[in-house]
């Protein structure tokens, strides 16, 4: 079963001489650490539990100076082993490693005061007196506390109960979520090329996969695991891990990064969350405050932006606010994080991450703390439809609804397949969802267009439907916005006639005096039939507005009374009918035609004769060849 105990506590009460005891492990590896006697990096051991299974141990630095060290290997704590030197009682570095365990959410602990053979047993009580009244009304309130001393043993059979205790009752249950370790340690081995180690938080890992490292885009391949210093050929959640890489010849990988299964790429330079602010912060958190941000193993700085109205968030408060970084890290929905001062000298607040990826909000935007009230709750189907009507994009695919609900595709594509008011656009293949609202917004905007055109142009069949995309959906991707007029098409909401949409209701129909206007046309292109008037000169022999013409010039050519033979010349259609029919008969008896021949056959001029040909090339009917044209032969 994985497990992760992690220690807590001032500098000097004794969490490496405690992780020593317990394990026969020295977490001290630098020589600094072993000549200043004290943490300065994270440390890392194992615990045999009596069943014979291994629970990784996290030794963190206590310093002040350290903090952002104790930061980076803190996140996936199970349970913590929080020390409180008899001497010295509860410290400042104490109350701080409260506060963080705390924010990121650790619900079990042991107590262990430490150096119990330097006092009495009256100062024993006193500090468990002072660490009762310290956890009084928080989450480890009631947390077992054991005395102990490295030195003569004390507590230390009793420790290695009450943790096999803790261990065997509060099995965690299994995280969804694709593979994902913070990486707190990098380092090169001589032969074998980049080594990373870290607490795996969510999914499982084999030898041989593909990862990511995020923030970048670097993919390398898994040469080798291990766990607890043992060679594996698969490490779970919940474990140390360490992983040797490859497939990167620079690769660049630094504590803060993550290494990820390859379907989780999306860093975030701006968040939504819940955040808490702690007794530590006197004068709480302010609206633009700068903070400096640690977020699983990474650290950075950030601009805190109060989402409700308010200037500031006094102590013991809690707010909805969104951090805006100043470089991008991975976070998802769910992720805990702790907030420290912009120079890092003490800790303010934390919470969780309810949306990794937030657009940025303004103070007059609708309904914002009721989508941020779901986006804290536990409804999925609520929590889905605050994303996606906050996506930018009109439909979301699986993979992005995934992460950020921070879970599988399969287990997101159940949840989305039993939220039955989600609408489903196929494209290519893939399914994009959308919501009602976004749904009926975009149907909406398009049938009001469509209606707008039909009265301002009732002679005109529909409108190109590029065009109704530019002007109603403009950041709907073509194809996707070809998928939904398909939709709405199948839904009789409209229709379509190749390229153009129309209103299902929508026919053309000529009115009284623009029937007459088209029989005035018939006629002048009847009176010279292979010479007949351009569309100017219409327009001064019938006195009609250029725009209103061209309507009906094109009701005409779509009722195959006419046809457009170049920009600016109609014939009748049995005229050119009688054309095609001499030509082919012409042909079939000579095997070219030359433009002169052409036109004294048809008695017509070169004005004509040209753009005719050029028709009938167009049409399929001739093939030019040189200066000649010749019958096109089916192929």
């Amino acid at each position: 079963m994985p497990y992760i105990i992690g220690t807590a506590g001032h500098i000097d009460h004794g969490k490496t001489s405690l992780v020593r005891a317990l394990t026969g492990q020295d977490t001290d590896r630098l020589k600094e650490e072993k000549e200043r006697g004290i943490s300065i990096e994270l440390g890392f051991a194992h615990f045999d539990l009596p069943d014979g299974t291994q629970a990784g141990v996290v030794d963190v630095p206590g310093h002040e100076r350290f903090i952002r060290h104790m930061l980076a290997g803190a996140h996936g704590i199970d349970l913590v082993l929080f020390t409180v030197a008899a001497d010295d009682g509860v410290m400042p570095q104490t109350e701080e490693h409260l506060d963080i365990v705390h924010l990121l959410g650790v619900r079990r602990a042991i107590f262990v005061i430490t150096k119990t053979d330097l006092v009495a047993e009256a100062r024993i009580r006193e500090v468990e007196e002072e660490v009762a009244a310290l956890v009084a009304g928080t989450v480890l309130d009631g947390s077992p506390t054991v005395p102990f001393s490295a030195v003569s043993g004390r507590g230390l059979e009793e420790l290695r109960a009450r943790i096999a205790d803790v261990v065997r009752s509060d099995a965690p249950a299994a995280p969804d979520g694709y593979f994902r370790l913070p990486v707190d340690r990098v380092f090169v081995m001589q032969g074998h090329g980049v080594v990373v180690t870290g607490t795996a938080i969510t999914g499982e890992v084999r030898v041989g996969d593909h990862v990511r490292c995020v923030p970048g885009d670097q993919i390398f391949r898994v040469r080798s695991l291990q766990v607890h210093g043992q060679a594996v050929e698969a490490a779970t959640w919940g474990q140390r891990v360490a992983m040797n890489l490859t497939g990167s010849e620079k690769a660049s990988i630094e504590r803060g990064q993550v290494i990820c299964h390859e379907k989780v790429g999306h860093a975030t330079t701006r968040f939504d969350a819940r955040i808490e602010v702690r007794p530590t912060a006197a004068s709480g958190l302010k609206n633009h405050q700068r903070v400096r941000v640690h977020l699983g193993a990474a650290e950075g700085l950030a601009r805190l932006i109060l989402l409700d109205g308010r200037e500031a968030v006094r102590a013991r408060d809690a707010a909805f606010a969104q951090l805006v970084l100043l470089e991008p890290m991975l976070a998802l929905r769910g992720d805990r994080f702790v907030i420290r001062d912009e120079t890092a000298q003490r800790t303010l607040g934390g919470g969780m991450v309810l949306h990794p990826w937030a657009p940025r909000h303004r103070r007059t935007e609708p309904q914002l703390p009721e989508k941020l009230a779901t986006l804290a709750g536990g409804d999925v189907a609520a929590v889905v439809t605050v994303f996606l009507e906050d996506s930018e994009s009109f439909a979301v695919a699986l993979g992005p609804v995934a992460q950020f609900l921070n879970t599988t595709d399969e287990h997101a594509a159940a949840q989305l397949e039993a939220m039955t008011d989600l609408r489903v656009v196929t494209v290519d293949g893939d399914r994009l969802f959308t919501t009602p609202g976004k749904w009926e917004g975009l149907k909406d905007g398009v049938t009001a267009l469509l209606r707008e055109f039909h009265r301002e142009h009732p002679l005109q069949p529909g409108r190109e439907m590029e065009d109704v995309r530019e002007r109603r959906a403009g950041t709907v991707p073509p194809r996707v916005f070809r998928a939904v007029v398909d939709r709405l098409v199948a839904e009789r909401a409209i229709a379509r006639d190749g390229s153009l949409l129309r209103m299902p209701d929508h026919v053309v129909r000529l009115r009284e005096d623009e029937q007459g206007m088209a029989g005035r046309i018939r006629a002048l292109l009847e009176q010279a039939p292979l010479s007949p008037p351009d569309v100017k000169q219409i327009e001064r022999d019938l006195g009609v507005a250029p725009a209103r013409l061209t309507e009906v010039l094109r009701v005409l050519e779509r009722e195959r009374a006419i046809v457009r033979v170049s920009p600016d010349l109609y014939f009748l259609s049995a005229s050119i009918d009688r054309v095609k029919a001499e030509l082919r008969q012409h042909l079939s008896e000579r095997s070219e035609i030359t433009p002169a021949t052409f036109r004294d056959l048809f008695g017509t001029t070169r004005k004509y004769a040209i753009p005719l040909l050029e028709y009938l090339d167009r049409e399929g009917v001739t093939i030019r060849v040189g200066d000649s044209r010749r019958l096109k032969r089916a192929s």
